[in-house]
């Protein structure tokens, strides 16, 4: 066995997926076409184009425009876990799902949702891969419209869904955490688990980490780079074991770093940081959360036992209970076990 398919054998969470990155990009230009959705291209080598976030953003809303009926998004929703099981052992994966951007399109928060849900479940049930649904707050909207979407999610209760959190990028194209400080009190008071998307490029500070570390008492940081330019804060995040979940490929995109063994991940995994692997929005940015661990993991010069206590990582950062978690890492020890043999054999 050579490293590459250990890697790519290794089983995986995935904590920081958007849904609208697991359509594959045959499936977005077909949908375009049948709904008259304009594309700048439909050559899917270079429909992914981008010159920053903030262009890929533009990219981002217009794609969920493809996504209108139920039919679409439960096989969208099907189709994406059975690509990412064969490609990368994927074994469990939380989605953010935003349903601020579906609304003006006459989708409601039940009809994005369950058809979502259907797919997944069906999914879950052919394949193994279990999953959890982050509700994700639009900074390009108010932040009375965020307390409008909590109250929501906690007015309809969904099993699978369990957390809040927030994405894109405000009017101004900042992260500005704390300007949704209301939404995610009560959404602690419900007892819904939290995460943002904070510290992720170069223009981002370390102080949008720590507004969402101390200020929204988040349980999880989506990126959160930044957060190794203040020492001290890196030393209270990792004191508290704060969860971040990385993307190292698309950071090549949206901030431009090079990965290698001085890239701000590779730092936060040598601080003690709790890190783990994701694709973030996998179709967009040409990866999948097996690229992540074949390709970005050697690059930052980590090996095997650094892998493994990656995708371990992954399971103490889930928002799924304790049970589930349990079963993970009951499951994840014995494939292990089977490639570290394996391996050793080789």
């Amino acid at each position: 066995m050579r490293v590459d398919d250990y890697l790519r054998l290794l089983p995986k969470t995935e904590l920081h997926c958007h849904f609208v990155s697991t359509m594959s990009a045959g499936r977005l230009i077909q949908l375009a076409d049948r709904y008259g959705v304009a594309l700048p291209t439909t050559d899917p080598e270079t429909l992914f184009d981008y010159d920053d976030l903030a262009d890929f953003l533009v990219a981002f809303r217009a794609a969920t425009d493809v996504l209108r009926t139920s039919e679409d998004l439960a096989q969208v929703a099907y189709d994406g876990v059975r690509a990412d099981a064969a490609a990368g052992s994927l074994r469990y994966r939380e989605y953010y799902v935003n349903p601020q951007y579906f609304a003006p399109k006459g989708l409601g928060y039940r009809d994005l949702l369950d058809p979502i849900i259907d797919g997944l479940r069906a999914a879950e049930a052919d394949l193994g891969v279990g999953f959890r649904i982050v509700v994700a707050i639009n900074r390009q909207d108010s932040p009375a419209a965020a307390v409008e979407l909590v109250e929501q999610v906690l007015a309809d209760p969904i099993p699978e869904v369990v957390g809040i959190g927030m994405d894109d990028l405000t009017p101004e194209l900042t992260e500005d955490p704390g300007r949704f400080s209301d939404a995610y009190a009560l959404a602690r008071r419900h007892g819904l688990k939290t995460t943002a998307h904070v510290g992720e490029r170069p223009v981002d500070a370390p102080e949008n980490v720590r507004v969402a570390l101390e200020d929204l008492a988040v349980d999880r940081i989506d990126h959160g780079y930044r957060i190794v330019d203040d020492p001290a804060l890196t030393a209270r995040a990792r004191d508290a074991g704060m969860h971040f979940a990385t993307t190292p490929w698309s950071t090549t995109i949206c901030s431009g770093w090079t990965i290698d063994p001085e890239h701000r991940i590779r730092r936060m995994i040598d601080a003690g940081l709790s890190v783990s692997f994701s694709s973030d929005d996998a179709v967009f940015f040409r990866t999948s959360v097996a690229r992540e661990f074949r390709e970005a993991l050697p690059l930052m010069g980590l090996g095997v036992e650094d892998a493994k206590r990656i995708a371990l990582a992954g399971i103490d950062g889930a928002f799924c209970d304790d049970d589930t978690k349990a079963a993970m890492r009951a499951r994840f020890a014995a494939e292990m076990l089977a490639l570290d043999t394996a391996l050793a054999d080789s």
